[in-house]
């Protein structure tokens, strides 16, 4: 399915991103694919899209997940 028509990114190229370990958020996804820098119809959905993605990256085996960072400015 198409996420972002601007600029034709679909599904499955942002899954392939993150489980290549390319796209981590979606600053990521903005950057290298222009994922919601246009219009901005499509970021809710990309943005799904994306944890969707990272989700089911950090339950493979043998991959790399990253540690949630937290921080206080108190």
């Amino acid at each position: 399915m198409y996420v972002c028509l601007c600029k034709g990114i679909n599904d499955k190229a942002i899954h392939q991103a993150v489980v290549s370990g390319e796209i981590n958020s979606m600053r990521d996804l903005r950057q290298q694919y222009g994922v919601a820098s246009q219009c901005g119809c499509c970021k809710s959905c990309a943005k799904n899209i994306l944890h969707e993605a990272l989700e089911q990256r950090s339950h493979q085996p043998g991959k790399e997940t990253q540690l949630p960072v937290a921080v206080c400015y108190t």
